[in-house]
């Protein structure tokens, strides 16, 4: 990974500004990132490569989303009946 990259994670403190999600209301950027986070990891685990890339997209979600939604999440993606495609 290049150290600018490296360098960004490291200083990041929370979601920045997505131009894909303008308002105030987060919750589909929340979701969104979420889903981001899982398939970036199942991606990047089936070619072997390394996933700390994919901590860009934890981090946002971790900053945005209310720890019970992703329990609950987590929680579904175990039982097998989370509701988005990963």
């Amino acid at each position: 990974m290049s150290d600018v990259i490296e360098e960004k994670i490291k200083n990041y403190r929370t979601a920045p500004f997505d131009a894909r999600f303008p308002n105030t209301n987060q919750t589909r950027n929340c979701f969104q990132n979420y889903l981001d986070f899982h398939r970036c990891n199942k991606a990047l685990s089936e070619k072997g490569q390394d996933v700390a890339p994919c901590d860009w997209y934890q981090r946002v979600y971790k900053s945005i989303c209310p720890m019970s939604w992703v329990a609950k999440w987590d929680d579904q993606i175990e039982a097998g009946s989370f509701p988005g495609k990963i």
